[in-house]
């Protein structure tokens, strides 16, 4: 029995010193549970911005010369020469194309001297007429006879008024002869070639000024129709039309270094597309820009004030719906649902959900639960954080 009871007691000490250690041990790791539970997670965190918001709307255009100009032969002739260079700034009055002037020039000379012709015509009836009128007064000679010089005078005057107005036409198309620029602007390739027989009307080449330049883009009718029920009184809207600032961005992506000025917008809605024609102008020193490039227009056509600004990677979205995680005084993150509203830039518009200066998780949102415990940092945007990367590498080296 002794044995027996020894052999229990011994057992049973064995297991109660089993017992101990397998608590001490689940103790030990709770402690450490807890503790790794309690360490607060690091974020970034940025405050809710309020500011004054321009909304901006982008749209496809095309460049047209401000003003298009059609050189065209204005006489039938053979084209001698071509005097400008195609693709080349050309001014005012400067002398482009020249027709053959001789068969022009032989016409000038030819009304020069029937002009003479009748004004010779015309003083020697206007001497008959001086020399008649007295002696008709004293019944020298008939009244019938000064009739007639006074009749052939006046014929030679019609004569001479005549060879004048034909002497003007040859004149002018002996200046056709000659094709000047109409304008100032960019030179396009001749449409026809030296020893050419022109006729009038055929079209030579096409210039355009192209400083300032205009731009043509399309508005949606949808568009159209919230432009005017924003601005319902014309005279306001006018002038908010005139102060709409342009910008232009070029097909490489570049944003181009000037700004443009809304012009006016078309008549009438395309059927076809059921859209409207704007134009907007832009200086262009340099004659940069040329006429049928694709550019994007950018304005900002309405504002909001008042907007609650945050970091587009501070909202989540979650079937359909949108939410942040808010951090409150005492550093525990709580989600909160919000409505969002147009993006501008990398920032989102919060149109509810939200109050100014409320922290919001921008970076390490994944991470963070509703009731978390969270060790907040300063937000650092993305090119911030690359630049100081940078600066700290180039520091190491």
């Amino acid at each position: 029995m002794r044995n027996c009871w020894g052999m229990d007691r011994g057992v049973r000490r064995l297991f109660q010193i089993f017992i101990i250690v397998s608590s001490l041990l689940t103790l030990a790791g709770c402690k450490q549970q807890t503790k790794a539970e309690a360490k607060p997670t690091d974020v970034e965190v940025v405050a809710v911005e309020q500011k004054d918001v321009p909304i901006y709307s982008e749209w496809v255009g095309t460049l047209v010369g401000y003003i298009n100009a059609q050189i065209q032969a204005r006489i039938t002739g053979y084209l001698l020469r071509q005097t400008y260079k195609e693709g080349a700034f050309v001014k005012t009055g400067q002398l482009m194309f020249e027709i053959d002037p001789r068969p022009y020039q032989a016409s000038f000379d030819q009304a020069r001297g029937q002009l003479q012709q009748a004004e010779a015509a015309l003083g020697k009836t206007q001497i008959d007429v001086r020399r008649l009128t007295p002696l008709a007064k004293d019944q020298v000679v008939s009244q019938q006879e000064l009739d007639n010089a006074v009749q052939a005078n006046l014929g030679n005057e019609a004569a001479v008024a005549a060879a004048k107005a034909t002497l003007a036409q040859a004149q002018l198309n002996l200046e056709f002869t000659k094709i000047v620029s109409p304008i100032d602007g960019i030179a396009g390739v001749a449409q026809a070639q030296v020893g050419d027989l022109v006729q009038t009307n055929t079209a030579l080449t096409t210039m355009s000024t192209v400083d300032p330049i205009k731009v043509y883009f399309y508005v949606s009718e949808q568009e159209h129709l919230n432009w005017l029920r924003m601005n319902p009184d014309p005279e306001k809207r006018a002038e908010r039309e005139r102060n709409i600032h342009l910008q232009m961005i070029l097909a490489d992506g570049t944003l181009y270094s000037h700004t443009g000025q809304f012009s006016f917008a078309d008549r009438e809605v395309d059927v076809k597309t059921g859209a409207l024609r704007l134009q907007g102008v832009f200086p262009n020193p340099g004659n940069v820009l040329r006429p049928g490039q694709f550019v994007r227009v950018k304005a900002a056509p309405k504002r909001i004030d008042g907007a609650l600004l945050v970091p587009q990677r501070a909202v989540t979205e979650l079937q359909g719906s949108y939410q942040v995680a808010v951090v409150s005084a005492d550093n525990h993150a709580h989600i909160q649902p919000v409505k969002v509203g147009d993006r501008v830039g990398s920032q989102w518009i919060i149109e509810s959900g939200l109050k100014p200066g409320e922290r919001v998780v921008a970076e390490g949102t994944q991470k963070v639960k509703e009731g978390m415990a969270v060790n907040p940092q300063p937000y650092k945007p993305a090119a911030t954080a690359a630049a100081s990367a940078g600066a700290a590498q180039a520091q190491t080296k």
